[in-house]
């Protein structure tokens, strides 16, 4: 009885153990080489001057892309380009509910990314925070192929994620995007390493990056891109990384809030040059006019500036992995798209649990026998 017993508890023991045969070992430049792997690190990649790199700004806008949002996009960056002579880009991390999928058709036409943002984004973070695979799988796996038949999209061009609220999920999500066929999430702040910035790295070995909205990731999950959100600073030195969380700043003077979006570029421009983030909610503009007075006046001024590139977190991946000066050999070329067409069609139609209709716009010819949602992204 006794033998039993004692083996029944190492059997306990054994199986209670956490398994840590895929937790990331520490990160080093012999064993992470370039261009599919990288570690956490706030050097800049390749062995350039500051000044032959490139300072990349990410314009991006989560949640849903609508009428009214698209017009003011489309004045903000249609028919501008970089140093380059290539498009400047945004990137869209789109949530499905009220997204008009004509206008994100558009913005992708236009060399802007289409990014995920989750098909329901639930309102509560404990959500995201204790999700299963299977249900990101649902929420993300799911929403890139809504967006590709709905926007007439392809799956491919659709490369990056970030989870509402920011709410990491461990190695999850992270776990998710590679598995459906992403190269990057742009979900985790940090504060630690701001100045000098935290440049994009790979999940191949252990982060050191800081975890404000855990649980972060512990495993290796090789060839995954996370791309920092650096936090930004109000004038009362409090820390945000959506701009639009941040707090004490200059709300009645375009132009003074201009120069604090400045400063805060300054600070990755004037040092090391990490991918500096303006990162806001599609509503930002609509709380006070002014704002867009200010963001089309810092627009202007990174445009007069011949050493920045208002790129998506992609395209700076891509440099990332073959690093040159600003106009040297091996400089990438301008991305193209193919134009697969859209024909507006607008259905109203039935969603789980919903007494009321909903109308979604879309690209299509006929009507879905149901509203996309979870388990019938393609409302079949």
């Amino acid at each position: 009885m006794k033998v039993i017993l004692i083996t029944a508890i190492l059997i306990g023991v054994a199986t209670a153990a956490p398994d840590n045969s895929r937790a990331a070992d520490p990160c080093t430049a012999s064993k992470c080489t370039p261009p599919d792997c990288r570690c956490p690190s706030t050097t800049p990649p390749g062995d350039l001057e500051t000044s032959q790199i490139p300072q990349f700004v990410f314009f991006t806008f989560d949640d849903a892309i609508q009428i009214a949002n698209s017009d003011i996009y489309t004045d903000l960056f249609y028919n501008k380009t970089n140093p380059d002579g290539c498009p400047v880009a945004a990137t869209f991390f789109m949530s499905h509910e009220y997204t008009d999928y004509t206008k994100t058709h558009d913005l992708y036409v236009h060399g802007h990314e289409i990014a995920l943002h989750s098909i329901t984004h639930e309102a509560l973070t404990d959500y995201w925070k204790e999700i299963s695979l299977d249900d990101l799988r649902k929420e993300f796996g799911g929403e890139k192929t809504l967006i590709a038949k709905f926007a007439n999209i392809p799956e491919e061009a659709i490369k990056g994620m970030r989870l509402p609220f920011l709410q990491l999920s461990g190695d999850n999500s992270f776990e998710v995007g590679k598995e459906i066929g992403l190269v990057y999430d742009c979900s985790w702040p940090t504060q630690t390493f701001r100045n000098p910035g935290l440049w994009p790295y790979t999940l191949d070995y252990k982060s050191n990056q800081d975890c404000s909205i855990g649980p972060c990731p512990e495993d290796s999950i090789p060839g995954f891109w996370v791309v920092p959100m650096i936090d930004w600073t109000d004038q009362g030195n409090n820390v945000c990384s959506m701009v639009d969380a941040c707090v004490n700043i200059p709300e009645d003077d375009a132009d003074a809030l201009s120069q604090w979006f400045i400063d805060n570029f300054n600070i990755q421009y004037n040092g090391n040059r990490a991918p500096f983030g303006f990162y806001v909610h599609a509503a930002y503009f609509n709380v006070n006019p002014l704002r867009l007075d200010a963001y089309k006046k810092f627009v202007d001024y990174l445009q007069g500036l011949d050493d920045v590139f208002l790129v998506t977190p992609n395209q700076a991946i891509q440099w990332i992995q073959n690093p040159v000066a600003i106009g040297a050999a091996g400089w990438p070329e301008c991305p193209t798209v193919e134009d697969a067409g859209c024909t507006p069609l607008t259905c109203a139609l039935e969603k789980v649990d919903e007494e009321n209709p909903i109308y979604m716009t879309f690209c299509g010819s006929e009507c879905p026998a149901a509203y996309p949602w979870l388990d019938n992204p393609t409302g079949e």
